[in-house]
């Protein structure tokens, strides 16, 4: 039970340090964002370059779309220019998953400490600073705590059975990253996770593809939920997010034994080859919808736009 508490608080302490990453980011970039967003949209292939960049830096697909959904009930944004920025969040996500692959176990205590220092400092540009490097040192530390209890916690039968089951069946493994992903409503959480389990040798990098698939459909969540209330395009911007991230995975899914075995071309280290599979399937997926961006949104509104225009 001990080490089930434990693994919960890396949970929470890997959340935190993203969300405080989060902010401090936003805070240094803040007055750029709303500018970016509303004119860099006017074409498919510039929302979604727009997308991408400012998804890598608030390193949170999430809080690019609640940003975008804000803005288009606000009406400063129309839902055609957000199929664009959807596209590009998918693959600015993905540069927070080759992140936590690096090794910088020897700076996380010193990141901590000036970070918490840094917090402190009444100036807001030196507090944003300090709240990212506190954020990097919780999130490494979360990791180092994924990998070192993965061993303990698949000692409890009823874990290891789990682990077991999802190793044997690729959907299993999808519904089961997208589930914990809704739950803890964080992509990134949930690859940080699997990474652990993939470095203790427990679970096979084939299931693992597959969670961090369905995590991609798990973390959509946040957008449906910013879209209650938001008026009729808002809605339709959460469904085109859903959609793009479920037509992707479905595509892929036949290609995951093809992934697994070639994964080793890609990385020495089962964890980058992870991450380098993710940054495959989001860019893969983004790309191939960029040239039908307009059917893609036709589409959309065939399938959701059930109610009057004015609705």
């Amino acid at each position: 039970m001990l080490y089930v508490v434990l693994f919960v608080l890396c949970i929470l302490l890997f959340i935190f340090g993203m969300t405080i990453i989060r902010f401090g980011l936003f805070n240094l970039s803040a007055k750029n964002l709303k500018t970016w967003l509303t004119r860099l949209t006017d074409t498919p292939l510039k929302g979604m370059l727009t997308g991408t960049l400012i998804t890598a830096l608030l390193q949170s697909s999430s809080a690019v779309m609640v940003i975008t959904i804000g803005l288009i009930s606000a009406r400063i944004m129309t839902f055609p220019q957000s199929i664009g920025i959807i596209l590009g969040t998918n693959i600015g996500t993905t540069f927070k998953t080759e992140l936590i692959t690096f090794n910088i176990d020897v700076v996380l205590v010193p990141f901590a400490i000036i970070g918490a220092l840094l917090i402190l400092v009444p100036k807001q540009k030196i507090r944003s600073i300090g709240m990212l490097l506190l954020g990097i040192a919780s999130v490494f530390t979360a990791m180092k705590g994924f990998e070192l209890l993965a061993g303990p916690l698949t000692s409890m039968p009823i874990i290891r059975q789990f682990i077991i089951s999802i190793n044997d069946h690729i959907l299993l493994s999808l519904i089961t990253g997208a589930a914990i992903t809704a739950i803890i409503q964080s992509s990134t959480a949930m690859t940080g996770i699997t990474m652990g389990f993939l470095s203790a040798g427990l679970l096979q990098l084939e299931a693992g593809i597959a969670i961090v698939l369905g995590a991609n459909i798990g973390t959509c969540i946040t957008a449906v939920i910013a879209s209650v209330g938001g008026g009729r395009e808002s809605r339709l911007a959460a469904f085109a997010h859903v959609w793009l991230n479920v037509l992707g995975v479905l595509m892929f899914i036949p290609l995951i034994p093809y992934l697994t075995e070639n994964a080793p071309l890609l990385a020495s280290s089962i964890n980058v080859q992870l991450a380098h599979i993710s940054v495959i399937f989001n860019v893969v997926s983004s790309l191939i919808v960029l040239p039908f961006a307009t059917k893609f949104g036709e589409m959309i509104l065939f399938l959701h736009d059930r109610k009057p225009k004015g609705a």
